[in-house]
């Protein structure tokens, strides 16, 4: 089912931007946007993701679809990346930005006796103000019916010990969401939010293994940590024309762990 969804050109035509879009969640959700024929600006900080951001614009061209790609190398806890990554995008493609899924995070796992405003700070810059940032510099060239994707977490919904910052960020983007759902609305935007479970990806290794094994446990779908697949067919469907009537709402990607 999923290859005959992503062989429908159903975003030909459209530009999208996808942040931390060079591994894991990102790339999957790149990948898919241009499987069904959109050009994408793949925006990824740190050096080192250079060469996994060159395979993936090999295997988005490789496609023959018409779909396009960049690379965009800009760390978004820096205020000026976003005003960067938009630049290069409208540069590449034109003036005209129909699909933005905010991708980007950092995760942390300390107690609240060893956390640092330093910390807060880490956290917030790049899950938060990262995100706000590249939707302020998006907005003024959005074409509608424009797509605002913002990745949360179950976390932004479940209380796991030592997590604190990293659930308030993602508490943060809904609310975030919501806020600009119903301010863009309007325009003929949507703005939605999708949190997913855990998923098989380097970021998984960095959570402690007991909650991973948790969460499997109680997650109803196969007992099982969720694939890239699985969050970025969700993303796609949301950046389409069918999702036009879905606004402000968070998609809990998790297999039932978290029923909404």
């Amino acid at each position: 089912m999923a290859e005959t969804i992503n062989t429908r050109l159903t975003l030909q035509g459209k530009v999208a931007i996808v942040t931390g879009a060079s591994r894991g969640i990102g790339a999957g959700v790149a990948l898919d946007l241009a499987k069904r024929g959109a050009k994408v600006t793949i925006a990824y900080t740190s050096p080192s993701s250079s060469q996994p951001a060159d395979h993936l614009i090999s295997e988005i061209k490789a496609l023959g679809n018409g779909a396009d790609a960049i690379k965009v190398q800009a760390d978004l806890s820096q205020v000026e990346s976003a005003d960067k990554i938009v630049a290069a995008t409208r540069d590449a493609f034109g003036p005209s930005i129909d699909i933005l899924v905010n991708n980007a995070g950092v995760e942390m796992a300390k107690p609240i006796l060893e956390s640092t405003a330093e910390d807060y700070a880490f956290i917030f810059d790049v899950n938060v103000r990262g995100a706000w940032l590249m939707v302020k510099a998006v907005v003024p060239h959005l074409r509608a019916p424009g797509r605002i994707i913002n990745l949360s977490s179950v976390g932004g919904r479940c209380g796991f010990e030592n997590f604190s910052l990293y659930s308030a960020s993602k508490a943060a983007i809904e609310g975030m969401t919501r806020g600009f759902a119903a301010e863009l609305g309007p325009a003929g935007h949507t703005v939605n939010a999708v949190g997913p479970g855990p998923i098989q990806s380097e970021m998984l290794d960095q959570i402690p293994k007991d909650l991973v094994d948790m969460q499997k446990e109680q997650t109803p779908m196969g007992h099982r940590v969720g694939t890239v697949e699985d969050v970025a067919l969700i993303i796609g469907m949301l950046a389409e024309e069918q999702s036009q009537w879905v606004t402000g709402q968070t998609i809990s990607a998790s297999g039932g762990f978290l029923m909404l």
